[in-house]
């Protein structure tokens, strides 16, 4: 698929349907495992551990429309106060990616997988070296050395992890990045802040329906 025909019009969510339904969220396709998606130890996560809405977000540090929708989707986090998000690296543009991956996951070890996170994703254009990625790692402010030395140890961990995650991507039919769960719905698409709020809203709402 390419990733410019999945952007959607953001104007015209009121109107048509942005969002795709899994179904019930207890099933969202046969042979998923909603809980593993949503509730992986291991996946690193931000915004409130306890909200009432998660947001789910795959992406790919070498992906300019994950890096678009960034800003805004931290921002929504932030101001709204009860979203929980959960972070899914899924490296499926170059082998440099797989490697900023690695080691944003490698941070994690230290706790600074989101300043790693935020300076991979800071990185402007696409087509991000190893070197460059590296570099903005460095600047961030991890730690080199113990990152180095968890990426030894935790390397297999790291990788399990992100082979769950390009399984569970197959298994809920992705196509390309970036990919954002919200609640029971799947959005193929960059959206700016009123746009997530839009969707966080609908959920909220079929939420109070039920």
């Amino acid at each position: 698929m390419n990733r410019r025909q999945s952007l959607l019009i953001l104007g015209a969510i009121a109107a048509v349907p942005l969002l795709r339904s899994f179904g019930a969220p207890q099933a969202w396709a046969e042979g998923v495992d909603v809980d593993a998606i949503l509730r992986n130890p291991d996946a690193p996560e931000a915004g409130n551990p306890k909200g009432d809405v998660t947001i789910v977000t795959y992406f790919d540090y070498n992906c300019p429309f994950c890096k678009k929708s960034e800003p805004d989707l931290k921002k929504v986090v932030r101001s709204d106060g009860k979203i929980r998000l959960v972070y899914k690296d899924w490296p499926i543009l170059t082998e440099a990616s797989v490697y900023g991956a690695q080691m944003a996951l490698g941070a994690k070890y230290q706790g600074k997988y989101q300043i790693a996170h935020d300076a991979l994703m800071a990185i402007p254009g696409r087509g991000i070296s190893k070197d460059q990625m590296r570099d903005a790692v460095a600047a961030s402010g991890v730690d080199m050395a113990k990152l180095q030395s968890d990426l030894d140890t935790h390397g297999d961990a790291i990788t399990a992890l992100m082979r769950r995650t390009q399984s569970q991507a197959e298994a809920i039919g992705l196509q390309g990045t970036p990919v954002y769960l919200v609640g029971p719905y799947k959005v193929a698409a960059a959206l700016d802040a009123d746009a997530f709020r839009k969707v966080v809203a609908q959920v909220r709402g079929s939420q109070g329906a039920k």
